[in-house]
């Protein structure tokens, strides 16, 4: 294909883009702590960070941030079962000063501006390979017998029951005590693999093996019953809580598995012991996260046949494409990466990698994601295993003349259960005469936790049909309420 040729495809591939419109969608960010960005630095300093990088995803049209909480069993948070963080204060145990509790405080933060927190931790990961001394109260000084260490790094062991019901233990204290919209777990399951290191299990697969013969297949089911346990603890704390796993881009080699990707890289299954297929087959998770950060074209793990591979097999969970900024950027892909989204329909929202490329705009990735791509408010994706109702009408709509700014006002309905209070709103406009559809993403204008809203300025005698729907917290959305308007 000529470069003329080439410039004219990618141009009718961004007009496509641009005329894509959904009205739901996630829209997330990964915000991290183990790169050490906060460190240290002290209270007012991160906080400010924080602030501004918030500040900058919202504009951006982002509507879920992943908060890295739990990097190493230790806490950016108060915990009664964990050190504070070795990332926060520089120095495990420590608490931080002056004091705050940084999930608390991003909790309040991200619900102002309309955005879900998702608690992000690692389950099994007890030590990195960044030199610092343990807390007391560490888990690999109270209980080294259910830690390995693997390279370098400390583990919990998958293989033992301890492990499993500690690191649930953990959970289900984030989840009954911070309002989280999430919680989420990224891709370290067993270790990355190092050539000639052995994992030291000989052991636990003696004496622990369940009757399972393959060691492969005993690491995979140490691992699958970990996840089971930590969906059922999430839920049966709050069943609104949705439960995210971003497991590595390739699942299985098609010369592994005749049903695998055309790929030649680590493998989920065979590698980490991840069977991400059945946890979704099971209904173990609420959400899945890919992470596809290779560029379309890739020889070993081409993009656009990862994209397409996993909208195959993902069917229960909701499936976002976790998204490398900055190679997406260097190969100037942005535009035929958010193509290849709006036309794959099981693909139900993105999420970055990671918040920082996106606030600092790296290859104008930020500005067209708010002049762009999620320009336009939408609700958040609305998992599917989540059993919801939704909230009543809205009650007393009315249009309001206040010094020539007509204002809409509204009350909440009527609520005593979680899934019928209504948290947030949709506003739609359409024009006098047109058909009231509120599955039309093009007239939803607004999604707002206020009970009013100022109506656009509009030239004299038109008019049109404003609606408000209520949302609930995983915005399950309720009937419609209509108001004619006439300026």
């Amino acid at each position: 294909m000529s470069m003329r040729r080439t410039i004219a495809f990618l141009t009718v591939l961004l007009a496509l883009t641009m005329q894509a419109q959904v009205k739901r969608e996630f829209r997330g960010a990964w915000i991290q702590c183990v790169n050490g960005q906060f460190k240290g630095i002290g209270t007012e300093k991160m906080q400010q960070t924080l602030r501004y990088q918030l500040d900058e995803l919202q504009k951006d049209g982002c509507n879920a941030i992943i908060f890295q909480v739990r990097p190493e069993c230790d806490a950016l948070y108060e915990s009664q079962l964990e050190p504070w963080s070795f990332y926060l204060t520089g120095e495990q145990g420590r608490a931080p000063q002056p004091y705050w509790d940084p999930l608390a405080w991003m909790v309040d933060e991200c619900h102002q501006r309309g955005m879900e927190l998702h608690a992000w931790i690692n389950p099994y990961r007890a030590k990195t390979k960044t030199p610092h001394k343990n807390a007391s109260n560490h888990v690999v000084v109270q209980h080294p017998e259910w830690c390995f260490d693997y390279d370098g790094l400390t583990l919990l062991n998958p293989a033992l029951k301890e492990s499993r019901d500690f690191i649930c233990e953990v959970v289900k204290d984030i989840v009954e005590r911070y309002d989280v919209d999430g919680l989420h777990i990224d891709d370290y399951f067993y270790p990355y693999p190092t050539p000639g290191v052995k994992i030291p299990d000989d052991l636990e697969f003696q004496y622990l093996s369940r009757g399972i013969n393959d060691r492969g297949d005993w690491r995979r089911d140490n691992v699958n019953l970990f996840i089971r346990q930590l969906y059922e603890t999430v839920h049966r704390a709050k069943p609104w809580v949705k439960v995210g796993i971003s497991p590595f881009g390739i699942y299985r080699n098609q010369k592994s598995d005749p049903n695998g990707s055309r790929t030649n890289g680590l493998q989920n299954y065979d590698d980490l012991y991840a069977d991400v297929l059945l946890w979704d087959e099971q209904g173990w998770m609420d959400y899945c996260v890919p992470q596809i950060y290779w560029e379309i074209g890739n020889k070993a793990a081409d993009y656009d046949e990862l994209i397409k591979w996993w909208s195959r097999h993902i069917h229960k969970s909701d499936l976002y494409i976790g998204e490398d900024i900055e190679r997406t950027a260097k190969f100037s892909q942005q535009a035929a990466k958010m193509t290849l989204h709006a036309h794959q329909p099981q693909v139900k929202g993105t999420v970055l990698w990671y918040a920082k490329a996106a606030v600092d705009n790296v290859g104008n990735y930020g500005t067209a994601l708010r002049t762009n791509y999620w320009k336009r408010p939408v609700m958040k994706a609305l998992p599917p295993a989540i059993k919801s109702k939704a909230p009543g009408k809205v009650r007393k709509m009315k249009v309001v003349d206040m010094d020539g700014q007509q204002v809409l006002f509204w009350t909440a309905p009527k609520a005593k259960q979680w899934d019928a209070t209504a948290e947030r709103y949709a506003v739609y406009r359409f024009d006098h005469g047109e058909t009231i559809d509120t599955e039309c993403a093009g007239c939803l204008v607004a999604i707002t936790a206020d009970t009013h809203y100022e109506l656009p300025q509009a030239t004299p005698g038109s008019r049109y049909v404003y609606v408000v729907t209520p949302l609930n917290r995983i915005d399950a959305e309720g009937k419609l309420k209509k108001v004619k308007v006439k300026y």
